[in-house]
This record gives structure tokens, sequence and C-alpha cells, in this order.
């Protein structure tokens, strides 16, 4: 049976391949300056065994008209309030980068308010939360926002050259930013659900001493798997990390 509709769950989620036999449901939250697309391979490949939820953040794409959140805590207030009407099954999480600080604060949200059952945490190319870095990219002119993005090799270099879709898309991308470089943890609980990690070996974002420390942050089993690459290590090892996925779903 399909979820229930809702106006404000539609708003924030595209599902771009409809599963509504899955035993599972998958949130998929994107990087910053990511948006909903950069997860349709994995809906188009999980489906219909999971039914996957892209999330589509304020400030791009469709929703450019809405201003964009810089705080990582009201993006998750949001989502979780989102969320309701899809929790009608079983949950997991999946964030790359921003989307594994902002999915661990969704995971503990739902397991806070009871609101679903949560089975696991996908938490890819982050630092553990309680890591502080001291970084200030958000602060930094158009140019030196763009070098970072150059650096990490996540955005296509004919995006990155395009000057009017560029214009269009640094304001999302700047509000990304400051919202993970201000996210600051609070104690809490520790997750009740699984944990897996994924990191690239030569992340400069995510160093694996930091990524490891998220074995203190769940009761339930954790696993680490190292991929070779930088900070996008998903684009070069995707049937990989998409079967790592379907294996912990099963």
């Amino acid at each position: 049976m399909a979820a229930p509709a809702s106006a404000h769950g539609d708003l924030w989620f595209r599902r771009f391949e409809p599963a509504p036999d899955a035993q599972v449901r998958l949130v998929c939250l994107p990087h910053a300056g990511g948006s909903a697309s950069f997860y349709l391979p994995m809906a188009r490949a999980l489906g219909p065994a999971v039914d996957v939820l892209s999330a589509q953040y304020p400030g791009r794409q469709d929703r450019h008209h809405e201003p964009c959140i810089r705080d990582l805590g009201m993006l998750a207030d949001e989502l979780f309030a989102a969320l309701g009407p899809w929790a009608d099954r079983p949950l997991a999480i999946f964030g790359h980068s921003m989307g594994a600080a902002l999915g661990f604060e969704l995971a503990r949200r739902i397991e806070t308010a009871g609101a679903a059952e949560l089975v696991r945490l996908f938490a890819s190319g982050r630092p553990a939360p309680s890591v502080q870095r001291n970084e200030n990219v958000h602060q930094r002119d158009d140019d030196g926002l763009l070098a970072e993005l150059k650096a990490l090799s996540g955005t296509d270099s004919r995006v990155l050259d395009d000057e009017e879709l560029m214009e269009m898309a640094l304001p999302a991308i700047r509000a990304d930013y400051e919202a993970v470089e201000t996210y600051r943890y609070a104690d809490g609980p520790k997750l009740r659900c699984q944990v897996t990690v994924l990191a690239g070996d030569d992340d400069p974002v995510a160093p694996l001493d930091e990524v490891r420390q998220w074995r203190a942050y769940t009761e339930a089993e954790l696993d680490f798997h190292i991929f070779p690459g930088g900070h996008f290590f998903l684009a070069d090892h995707q049937d990989a990390v998409i079967g790592l996925i379907r294996d912990r779903l099963a």
C-alpha cells in the first residue's frame, strides 16, 4: 500500500521510482549544494525492493524561490515533520557529507519521538558528529566558494564554468556550508539503530581517524567501509555502494 499523500512531504521529498510494495523506505540526504536528483541512480538501482525518498532542500531547483535554511537543526526539524506520512514502514537514512550530519540529527528525532522503526543510518563522507572542524567556506567570496567545489570534484566542471547556472546555485551552496560549518553536536542518548559508515581513503574533508569515531554514537552494530578516492568516492564506486546498501537492507 502506498504512503498517504502529504503536501508537506511532497514538497520535501522526491520519489523517482515509487516502490509501494517495498519492505523498507530509504531516506536520502544530499551533500552541501546537492539536490534530490543526486540520488536518482540509487533510486533506480534499489527499486522495487527499497522505496527511495530523496530530500529536496529549499533554495534549489524546483524550490529555488524558497529561502534557504542555514541551520542544520532547523533543517532536521523540517525534514522530521515532512517524514510523518512516510513512516508507515521501517525507515533507513543515507546521507553524504552534510547529509550524514543531517541524517544523524534526523535519526535522533525519529528515535526520540518513537515516530517510526529506524533500522539503519548510512553515514558517508563525514567525521563523527562531535568532531569540530574550524572551517569557514561559507564566509569566502564567490571565487573562494567555487574553488572549494572544484577541489572536492563533486560538481560537473561544465556546471562550475557556467556563470548563469552558478549565479543561481551559489546562494543555496553557501547556505548549506553555513549550516554544516556552524553545526554543533549536543550531548544526548546514543542511537539505537545500526550504523554503516562509508569513507574515501583520501578524503580531505573526512580523514579516517575522525570517521572512525562514529563508533561511539550507537548502541547497536556499526560497520565501516573504506573506498579508494576522495570526498566524492561515491561517484567512482556507485555499484559497490549500492550493493552495500542493498545487502544491509535485505
